[in-house]
């Protein structure tokens, strides 16, 4: 089916968490990010990824229907599994325009930020509001610099 002209500039964002699976390794990891690098900057999309090794959280944003063609891909990706949409919207203007997928590492400086938005002591992007995801990768972003 073809592409309508005005979709095509339908820029959305959506953020999702999902669970990786326990057979990733930093290896896998690696060719993880080097791979949305990659396919993001073809596709037009930009983003963050968070990831611990038990969960990502991630935003990604673009012309809808790639994120949409994104979307079902990641729901096939046998690396992580429980994938939840924790928000979705229409785009005025990008926020990781500088990014083809901004990442943030599980750094001891960063472990505070994690903190600052957790209601445990242990991070766990189920639990966080839309907002809170937002300001999340917001800080950690800042501490990338």
């Amino acid at each position: 089916m073809a592409q309508s002209m005005t979709d095509a500039h339908i820029l959305v964002s959506m953020t999702y968490a999902s669970r990786s699976n326990p057979d990733v390794s930093a290896k896998d990891f690696d060719e993880i990010l080097k791979q949305a690098r990659e396919n993001n900057a073809a596709n037009g999309i930009t983003g963050m990824l968070i990831f611990n090794k038990d969960y990502f959280l991630q935003t990604i944003e673009g012309p809808r229907a790639q994120i949409n063609r994104l979307l079902y891909a990641l729901l096939s990706d046998q690396r992580h599994h429980d994938l939840q949409i924790i928000e979705n919207r229409e785009l005025k203007r990008r926020e990781w325009s500088n990014w083809s997928m901004n990442y943030a590492s599980p750094t001891e400086a960063n472990s505070a930020v994690y903190l600052k938005y957790s209601t445990t002591i242990e991070f766990n992007p189920y639990l966080l509001s839309a907002e809170a995801a937002n300001d999340l990768m917001r800080d950690l972003s800042t501490n990338q610099a």
